[in-house]
């Protein structure tokens, strides 16, 4: 059935923005939003718009809102390992210097993983690490270091020794690996990719896109990356047809460029 308030809300989102809404999951997405909207007491979506374009306080919990803000150090442990242990090794292999993406990053713990990897690897000073995301507020809190407990949960314990220090419950990144990552926003689905980037890192993201979307990005990850480049994608979010973005599985959740 269709619902106008709703599609006009995506439209005007869209051209205030540039940011699709439609080339998120609808059912997903209209449900998070209308919980929000309902939580302001605003009855439609059209007054709820409204109440947008006058608050920034307003405007800055609708991103939050609408991007998944879930992420933690070392997610999946054994993935990390065979980034430490195999491709990024590979990736600079004959003293290259080597550029890495992490796209979407949300509050910089993926980011901050690479880095310490590569600081225990020697490499940091061969490296560039970009790391971007949507929402503005999750960026401040990557670039302040700052982190509750949980998130560090899955760390290993030399690198929680060497790279954190802590204050009861907060965990604070070291200041030479906070300066090593360039932060930014950017938005998948509008925003240049730049690059050739030698390792994209986007994980945890795509499951909330549309398929159509999906298609869209993937092929841009591979317009973005060096042949032989890496691409590591979330758990969730295995590419069954990695050929047709030129991609071939280098291992379960890492895609090469061919």
């Amino acid at each position: 059935m269709v619902d106008a308030d709703y599609d006009k809300f995506v439209e005007q989102i869209k051209k205030r923005t540039a940011i699709d809404l439609g080339q998120y999951k609808e059912t997903q997405m209209k449900r998070r939003l209308t919980t929000l909207r309902q939580k302001h007491g605003y009855q439609t979506f059209a007054a709820y718009f409204e109440a947008l374009t006058r608050e920034t306080s307003l405007m800055d919990e609708f991103l939050d809102r609408m991007t998944i803000n879930v992420s933690e150090f070392w997610r999946n442990p054994n993935r990390w390992t065979m980034l430490e242990e195999r491709f990024l090794p590979e990736l600079l292999t004959g003293g290259n210097r080597i550029s890495i993406w992490s796209a979407a990053c949300s509050t910089g713990d993926e980011p901050y993983t690479t880095a310490m990897i590569l600081d225990r690897m020697g490499a940091m000073n061969r490296a560039t690490i970009t790391a971007t995301d949507l929402d503005q507020n999750v960026l401040k809190k990557a670039q302040s270091g700052l982190y509750q407990d949980r998130s560090v949960r899955d760390v290993p314990k030399h690198y929680l020794n060497q790279y954190f220090s802590y204050d009861g419950d907060i965990y604070s990144v070291d200041e030479r690996i906070k300066r090593s990552i360039r932060f930014k926003q950017h938005n998948l689905l509008h925003d240049p990719y730049g690059g050739p980037y030698d390792l994209i890192i986007c994980r945890n993201v795509m499951i909330y896109f549309t398929e159509e979307a999906k298609h869209q990005i993937y092929q841009r990850f591979s317009n973005a990356l060096k042949p032989g480049g890496i691409l590591f994608v979330g758990s969730t979010e295995q590419i069954f047809t990695p050929q047709q973005y030129d991609f071939e599985t280098a291992e379960t959740f890492f895609y090469r460029k061919k």
